[in-house]
């Protein structure tokens, strides 16, 4: 191989670091959360973010059953509450394997959809409606039916129309799409 030649070959190489590197480096600018063993990267949306999660399986399915997958990729914003696997496991035995069924799918809907607020609500948002609310904050669910939001501590709660409480874990997941705070216990409408 003559100079030129090597001097050309290096330039290629040197060339294609550089063009994975930036597309490497511009993941590291984002802030990302880590969740279910993944990181949450804010230029992607809710349900590539949510497909990474190892904590979120139940959920992904369950969001797939409904039909709701173009939903939460859409441009949105939405404000997901999102239960892990251990939320959906404390559901009476059965549960979740009934609600994926076909003939399941309008309940199954009307479940997931009361887990999203329409809009896009950071931690420090809800906490400052909470503390206008003298200590809660009620917001409409695109489901249609309100939620409850409530602090205790250092700590955001949310209760559902049937006095179920969960608690967010990890607040401020943010999407290209919305923000993902995950919850601690399925929401019941």
């Amino acid at each position: 191989m003559n100079t030129r030649s090597k001097i050309a070959a290096f330039g290629m190489v040197a060339l294609s670091f550089a063009f994975s590197g930036n597309a490497a480096a511009q993941q590291m600018k984002e802030k990302t959360v880590m969740v279910g063993g993944a990181a949450m990267y804010p230029s992607k949306n809710i349900v590539e973010n949510a497909m990474n999660s190892k904590d979120h399986k139940t959920l992904v399915a369950a969001v797939k059953a409904a039909g709701l997958v173009e939903t939460l990729q859409s441009k949105g914003p939405f404000t997901v509450f999102a239960p892990t696997d251990a939320a959906f496991a404390k559901l009476p035995a059965g549960t979740v394997e009934n609600l994926v069924k076909p003939e399941n799918k309008a309940m199954l809907t009307k479940i997931l959809t009361y887990h999203v607020l329409p809009g896009k609500y950071n931690a420090k948002q809800v906490w400052a409606a909470v503390k206008a609310g003298n200590g809660k904050a009620m917001m409409k669910t695109v489901q249609g039916e309100e939620l409850t939001f409530w602090t205790k501590g250092k700590d955001l709660y949310v209760t559902d129309a049937k006095g179920n409480k969960a608690k967010v874990t990890i607040a401020d997941v943010n999407q290209s799409n919305g923000v993902i705070h995950v919850i601690d216990t399925v929401l019941m409408p």
